[in-house]
């Protein structure tokens, strides 16, 4: 068991399943919990299927076989679990850095709503792809709100 961890290790950890930065860290009840949570939305939601399907270029299929009601449980608890990770790496404080993680959350959980309906160039993206593609305007979104926020203060 380690000590501390950095953020990029937290960060990437995180993206292979969340909870493992924390019971890296001996955060055994939080880690084991977001370990837990994620088995359970990503088991109920079909998640892995479609995520095998939308690879495999099926992206009609991965729509038709994920729960939406589960899986739109799974931004939050992702991005929480990565926000989490990371601020265990902190060394000092940096405010409002939550914000760029919360914003993804909700970008992606709007892209996972539109998801059944979005074509591009005549391709149907499905449940997979465009959710992760709207992970990029909630990370910009973030740092400018941020941004906005540090020099009003």
């Amino acid at each position: 068991m380690k000590s501390s961890i950095t953020k990029l290790e937290g960060i990437l950890w995180s993206i292979a399943l969340p909870g493992f930065p924390q019971l890296l860290v001996g955060l055994w009840f939080k880690g084991t919990l977001l370990v837990l949570l994620e088995v359970i939305i990503n088991v109920q939601s079909n998640f892995n299927k479609a995520i095998m399907y939308s690879f495999l270029g099926e992206t009609h299929k991965a729509a038709s076989v994920i729960d939406y009601q589960w899986l739109m449980f799974y931004p939050c608890l992702y991005m929480f679990a990565m926000w989490d990770a990371y601020k265990l790496a902190q060394i000092k404080d940096e405010p409002y850095i939550f914000l760029p993680f919360v914003m993804s959350a909700y970008m992606v959980t709007v892209g996972l709503m539109y998801s059944p309906k979005v074509y591009v160039f005549g391709k149907f993206i499905g449940p997979i792809f465009l959710p992760m593609l709207f992970v990029i305007p909630g990370v910009v979104l973030g740092f400018i709100i941020r941004l906005i926020i540090l020099r009003l203060e």
